[in-house]
């Protein structure tokens, strides 16, 4: 009798504690992984701040330009021709020689066969210096082929042509930059002064003339340049970095941090460009700081975190 009471206590027993294992692993799962996962999620609130680096929005002059290549010429070259048709008998000047308006360049003897006729002096009627000379003693000519090129090295110019895309914008005055191959590491400022009227009607381009603002001795006539045409300048307005913008759409946003390290998405207009600035038209304000990497991987209301 004693024996069957304590086998039962012994299962009551038994019973209870597995009951009471079986509520405490419950509550181990139940309770633990709410407050493993209330400090994983605030470890990770802490962690989820992007690294941004941001730049305020300030006034400056951006330029819009389209890079073309041209050739340095004399600003007044002239193509010296003979009065008579005949043969060449005697050139009196090289390449590179000095000539004044008058001097006598060259001799063409008009005579045909079975008749003399006295030598006919080409004269320049221009002073400057001797670019071209295309001809050779013996050659024949006419009154329509030139013997000397002639031009005035003190005063050079700039030729080159322009995409039919762009020539709405050019206009007189409008400034370039130029660079060459054999003068590296330097620019030279030049302007337009002149303008075909007419389009090239087999390239579809608009020659133009530009002079430069600073003379150089190292530049000569016959160097090739590559020409930095400003097609338009804007001056003292709101500019962001290039890389502060997100095109989404067909609309333009950028991401505005404020002062709780919050970043806002802003819609804004944009005005010209360049490889580097926007020119921005509205929807930020001079001073507020634009996200100007690290936009990418951002949305509306992201905590950031702003390095420098």
């Amino acid at each position: 009798m004693k024996t069957g009471k304590i086998i039962s206590i012994t299962v009551t027993i038994v019973i209870i504690a597995l009951i009471l294992l079986f509520a405490g692993f419950i509550a181990l799962n139940f309770f633990g992984p709410q407050k493993e996962t209330a400090q994983t999620q605030q470890g990770s609130s802490s962690r989820s701040a992007s690294v941004v680096r941001v730049t305020p929005v300030s006034l400056g002059t951006i330029e819009r330009s389209v890079i073309i290549n041209g050739e340095i010429l004399a600003r007044n070259q002239v193509t010296i021709y003979p009065t008579t048709a005949g043969r060449i008998v005697e050139l009196r000047y090289r390449i590179g020689n000095r000539v004044n308006s008058g001097d006598v360049v060259a001799v063409v003897d008009p005579s045909r066969p079975g008749d003399v006729y006295a030598h006919n002096p080409v004269t320049s009627t221009v002073s400057g210096t001797v670019l071209n000379v295309p001809l050779n003693i013996g050659d024949m000519v006419t009154t329509q082929s030139g013997i000397y090129v002639i031009g005035d090295l003190s005063s050079l110019l700039v030729e080159t042509h322009v995409p039919e895309r762009f020539v709405a914008s050019v206009t007189p005055g409008m400034r370039a930059v130029l660079w060459f191959e054999a003068i590296g590491g330097e620019t030279f400022n030049a302007e337009v002064f002149e303008i075909n009227p007419v389009l090239d009607p087999s390239s579809r381009t608009l020659r133009i003339r530009l002079r430069f603002l600073t003379p150089d001795p190292r530049i000569r006539a016959g160097m090739y340049a590559t020409i930095s045409l400003v097609t338009s300048r804007r001056i003292n307005v709101p500019v962001i970095q290039r890389t502060s913008s997100i095109n989404t759409y067909g609309s333009w946003i950028v991401f505005v941090v404020d002062e709780n390290n919050i970043a806002r998405r802003r819609e804004v207009v944009l005005g010209i460009d360049n490889e580097e600035y926007m020119e921005i038209l509205s929807g930020v304000n001079l001073g507020e700081n634009v996200v100007s990497a690290g936009a990418s991987f951002l949305s509306d209301g992201d905590r950031v975190r702003v390095i420098e």
